[in-house]
């Protein structure tokens, strides 16, 4: 179907290869369905004599001078040029692109579109869009308006990188085009006719390089729905398949479960007794569970993790937890050995560099190669774990249920690393991003959901606060007192340091980077107290060391970006300062201010903002005042879009479909198209086309 576009992008060289495929283009497919993800509209053709500050627009002059010259200060090149038509004349700046004077020559007619602002020197466009018109005017062939690619009519920004503009872009894209209208269309032409939807010969043309915004929304739409639609059939195939592959029953004693639930230092809410028994259901049918169970931070996840676990060992079955960090292992090892030690439960540790081993009462290291032994022996043990569960010399005999920790996607493949039987273990994950029911309904359309919403009695609620800056000193002194009192406190920056920034940001830099505040703190406000500083950067291992030092309470403080997210447990963390709040999204906030009050202590969460905005600091007092996780996630969609949740390297779902799942309408659509779809025709027999084109999809997306 497109032998056409799957051979790899031809005719660039190893230097655009490199930065394609950062952005995860390989082949000329991937490069035509690298959509923009907006357009600038120089549609406005003025004369310089016209135009007015703010205008967007594009002007055709005569360049009169060129030239280079560098910043010392800002450490840049600046290229500016002066251009003038017959009404007058004007400036043109470009950053870092020394090479325009090459491109560019004096005397040329150009082609330059932007937003045109005023400065010292008058009206200037900074960074245009530029074409050469014609290098000598009155030699050269003019190009005409309808052959500019950059600087006249609707112009499509693409997702860049680094080195990768969508300038380049646009000038691969172009050519593909005509290969691309010879392909069939995968959507059947009765479903497309049906919901009104454009062709795709017309819509990839009109994507890319459209007449009109109307035109590029008809084709957004018609992509966005054939995202949604193949990721919907794909789902509904993969529970279809799960439900045919056999899985151990585990029958559920119901006298000691009451006995375990009894045992516990505290009540169960009414949300985890559902979702204890809808797992306890699930596990007893001889097909796999594949169970998501949602909870804010602090919604006590693992204690119902920890029933189904018990049942299952009970019936002489192994349990697998996998969790995202060896520090957050460990946690789970000794909160679960707390629930289930004097239950006879069998728990171990596995981990890349250490083992544990809780049996027969005992505690303590055991021999890597003695663990994987019993384990392979099928002897009933709770395995708590990283990736480490899923390495090749890890086999599993008796293997029952799979436990996923804050792991977004664990499909059949993966399991099947932990498992050489003949039966499929049962699989819940757990994931304390709250997630509002569009995102549900899209990534997870394949699992069935349990939400735990209700938190603990008795937790006490985090004191949460917008400080003005003429307060961050008393902030400091009230942080310093928890520290007195034995308690611990994170600092979370936005960025890594100063540097880390665009042109603009770096001009007038207000945002605290982990490196240099870390550094003052240490210096000037703490320097008597022990801080750490932790940041993506960092080697796995120095990751590991830094939280596990913060865990055993050896850090008073530790400064760091958002890496802290998830997979760190400090129920002694009492304090929080969050600079730059303005920064993140409340979901995302949410889940920093859930790093602290998961002890017996009153927590609290103190939010710094350098805006002068009045709707950011409205936003974050909003935010200080409501602390359910679910409401929070839900604005954040309205707000700020799905990928605040979810990336599509973590979801597996395109970009596009991505943007549009603020679209509850056109996924509820897609949902039910694909659902009708399979009912009728189970095998795609009717529709060759779409089957070839899902399982290219299949590919791309990785959901196994």
């Amino acid at each position: 179907m497109t032998e056409l576009l799957e051979k790899p992008v031809s005719g660039v060289g190893a230097y655009y290869v490199k930065r394609l495929e950062r952005l995860g283009i390989k082949t000329s497919r991937d490069l035509l369905r690298h959509f923009p993800t907006r357009y600038e509209d120089f549609s406005h053709v003025k004369r310089i004599g016209e135009l007015r500050d703010g205008d967007i627009c594009s002007v055709t002059a005569k360049v009169q001078e060129i030239k280079n010259r560098r910043a010392w200060r800002r450490r840049m090149f600046l290229t500016e040029a002066v251009v003038s038509d017959e009404t007058g004349s004007m400036y043109a700046i470009w950053f870092n692109q020394p090479f325009l004077t090459r491109n560019i020559p004096k005397g040329a007619l150009v082609s330059l579109a932007g937003k045109v602002q005023y400065g010292n020197k008058g009206l200037y466009f900074s960074n245009p869009g530029y074409e050469v018109v014609a290098r000598h005017p009155h030699g050269d062939a003019a190009l005409r308006r309808q052959e500019r690619r950059h600087t006249a009519g609707l112009i499509p920004i693409y997702p860049e990188t680094r080195g990768l503009t969508s300038r380049a872009l646009r000038f691969l894209i172009q050519p593909l085009l005509k290969e691309a209208s010879r392909l069939p269309d995968p959507l059947p032409e009765a479903l497309r006719r049906r919901l009104g939807l454009m062709e795709f010969r017309k819509a990839i043309q009109a994507v890319h390089f459209p007449l009109s915004l109307k035109t590029a929304d008809d084709a957004r739409r018609r992509f966005a729905f054939e995202e949604l639609f193949l990721f919907q059939l794909l789902l509904f195939l993969m529970k279809r398949k799960l439900k045919t592959l056999p899985a151990p029953v585990i029958k559920t004693d119901l006298a000691h479960v009451k006995q375990f639930i009894a045992s516990l230092p505290f009540e169960l809410t009414r949300d985890q007794k559902k979702a204890a028994w809808d797992i306890l259901k699930d596990i007893a049918k001889p097909s796999p569970m594949n169970r998501l169970l949602n909870g804010d931070v602090g919604s006590g996840k693992t204690v119902v993790a920890a029933i189904a676990a018990l049942e299952t060992l009970a019936q002489g079955y192994q349990v697998a937890l996998m969790a995202p960090t060896e520090i957050l292992a460990r946690q789970h090892f000794e909160k679960l050995f707390k629930f289930l030690g004097s239950f006879d439960a069998k728990l171990a540790m596995l981990a890349a560099k250490s083992t544990a081993i809780a049996d027969d009462g005992l505690y303590g290291k055991v021999r890597r190669y003695t663990l994987l032994e019993k384990l392979k022996k099928g002897e009933p043990y709770f395995v708590i774990g990283t990736h480490a569960l899923i390495q090749k010399e890890v086999s599993f005999g008796k293997l029952g249920l799979v436990i996923i920790d804050e792991q977004h996607r664990f499909g059949v493949t993966q399991r099947a690393h932990l498992t050489r039987g003949t039966q499929i273990p049962h699989l819940l994950s757990m994931t304390a991003t709250p997630i509002p029911r569009t995102l549900a309904l899209a990534l997870y359309g394949d699992l069935d959901i349990s939400l735990l919403r209700e938190l603990p009695k008795g937790r006490k609620t985090i004191m949460t606060s917008v400080v003005p800056p003429a307060r961050r000193e008393a902030t400091y002194a009230f942080m310093r007192e928890e520290i007195r009192k034995g308690r611990q406190a994170f600092i979370i920056c936005p960025r890594i340091e100063a540097q880390d920034v665009g042109y603009e940001e770096y001009l007038s830099l207000d945002t605290k980077a982990v490196k240099e505040e870390h550094q003052r703190l240490k210096e000037e406000v703490f320097p008597d107290l022990s801080l750490e500083m932790l940041h993506g950067k960092m080697k796995s291992e120095e990751k590991e060391r830094i939280m596990a030092t913060f865990a055993e309470n050896k850090t008073h403080v530790l400064v760091s970006t958002s890496v802290v997210e998830v997979g760190i447990d400090i129920p002694n963390a009492s304090a929080m300062m969050i600079e730059g709040a303005d920064q993140f999204g409340l979901a995302q906030l949410h889940q920093f201010r859930g790093r602290v009050g998961r002890g017996e202590h009153q927590s609290y969460c103190f939010l710094f903002t350098d805006s002068a905005a009045k709707a950011a600091r409205m936003r974050l007092e909003a935010f200080a005042n409501v602390h359910d996780g679910f409401l929070l996630a839900e604005e954040d969609l309205k707000i700020r879009g799905p990928g605040e949740f979810f990336g599509t390297a973590q979801s597996g779902i395109p970009d596009l479909a991505m943007r549009s799942l603020k679209d509850l309408s056109l996924l509820e659509l897609a949902r039910n198209e694909a659902r009708t779809l399979l009912e009728h025709d189970p095998q795609l027999q009717s529709a060759p086309f779409l089957k070839a084109r899902l399982e290219e999809f299949r590919q791309e997306v990785h959901l196994e």
